[in-house]
Parts: C-alpha cells; structure tokens; sequence
C-alpha cells in the first residue's frame, strides 16, 4: 500500500491496513506527514492574538492548578513569551512528536516482549505511527477551528459536551481529560497491535483505556487537591 492509501486506510479499514503495514513496516513517510500536520495544527491558532492569550491563560491555570503562582512579573514575562509561541511550538512539536513517537514504541516494545511477543521494533514502531495518523486527523480538524475560535482550549473533550459542570470541580477537570479523538486514537492503537501480536483486539484495548482512565483520575486528583489549597 502507498502513503496515501496507508494513511487513508487507517480511517476506513485499519485491521487490513495494519497487516500490510506490518508485513511491510515502511514509517518515515507517515511520521513525516502526521508530524508537520499536527506541528501546523497546533501552531496555527498561536498566530492569533486571541489564539495566544488562550494560551497564556491555558498555562496560568495549568500552573495554579498544580498549586503554583503566577505573580505580576511573571505573568508579563509569559505574555512577552507568547510572541514566539507559533514557531516555538511548531519547532518544539518537529522535534518531540518523532521522539515520543520512539519513547512509547519502546515502552510498547518492552512490555510485549516480556510477554512473548515476536514482532521486531521496526514493525511495532510502523504500527504506532500510523495509528497516530488519527492525531494528524485531528488537528485538521480541531486547528482551523481554534483559529477561527481564537482559543486554544480543546473542542473535543467531554468538559465541553458538558458546559454545566465547574472547569474547577474534580469531575470537570476529569472530563477535560478525556478527548474523543484520543479514544478513538486507542482504539485504532489497540487494533494495530492486535493484528502485530496476534492477540485480541478488545483485551489489549481494556489494557490501553485502563491506563488512559488511571493517568486522567490521578491528573485530576492531584489538580483538585492542590487548586483547593492554592
């Protein structure tokens, strides 16, 4: 399969697109194109003076919610900052998304070889990045839209199905945790190292979103605890 078949592939049939993947793991041309994707994406709202006051707001609650303050002077060094946010980002996102990309291959690696996996890294590694071909999917969807909202706040979390709950509340700060595209995301991941490990794709996906679920719980536990003594 081609690039452009691959990557379309993991949208309409990505059982049949992870076996050709992993019987021919070719990644590079698909981490090139999910990561300048999700690099423009992100950036592109930071082009706005509303896009990086959201931001600038994004980082001043991320700060007081782990029990930090953002005094005077701080704060205008930080709104200072900000006019460098959209290259800054861009730059930051081309050299940490391949990165990450290794990292958690790695991890993925190492646990499924524990347990008797026989795929090699290279074919886990082609598996992983095209299944983050659904990130890339999202920022052309959720980048635009954040331009054009001028905020850089997430669109597609449950908090923003469900306006009435306190962003401040335990269960608020849990929803916001919680993104449609990365279940969706999961669940192709859970799909892809199914059909490489020959396993079931349901069991591995309980493995995915348990770890997903406890991340979030613990995030917003301790964000609850320290925002209510800051």
């Amino acid at each position: 399969m081609g690039l452009l078949a691959r990557c379309i592939g993991i949208m309409t049939s990505p059982r049949a697109t992870f076996q050709s993947v992993a019987a021919h793991p070719k990644w590079l041309g698909a981490l090139l194109v999910v990561t300048i994707i999700v690099a423009a994406g992100v950036s592109l709202p930071l082009t706005t003076e509303a896009g990086q006051q959201s931001q600038l707001d994004n980082q001043v609650r991320a700060i007081e919610g782990f029990g930090g303050e953002v005094n005077a002077e701080m704060y205008a060094s930080m709104k200072r900052s900000m006019r460098f946010a959209p290259v800054q980002t861009f730059v930051t996102i081309l050299i940490m998304g391949p990165l990450m990309s290794v990292i958690f291959s790695g991890i993925l690696f190492g646990l499924f070889t524990v347990f008797g996996g026989q795929a090699t890294f290279k074919q886990l590694f082609a598996v992983y990045v095209h299944s983050t071909v659904v990130t890339a999917v999202a920022q052309l969807f959720t980048g635009p839209l954040n331009y054009f909202r001028g905020s850089m706040s997430s669109a597609t979390n449950l908090a923003v199905l469900l306006p009435m709950v306190s962003d401040q509340s335990f269960f608020g700060r849990l929803l916001g945790m919680i993104d449609l595209f990365w279940i969706w995301w999961l669940i192709v991941l859970s799909i892809g190292l199914a059909v490489l490990y020959v396993r079931r794709t349901q069991s591995i996906a309980y493995i995915l979103f348990g770890i997903y679920a406890l991340g979030a719980v613990l995030i917003a536990t301790v964000m609850n605890l320290f925002g209510r003594s800051n």
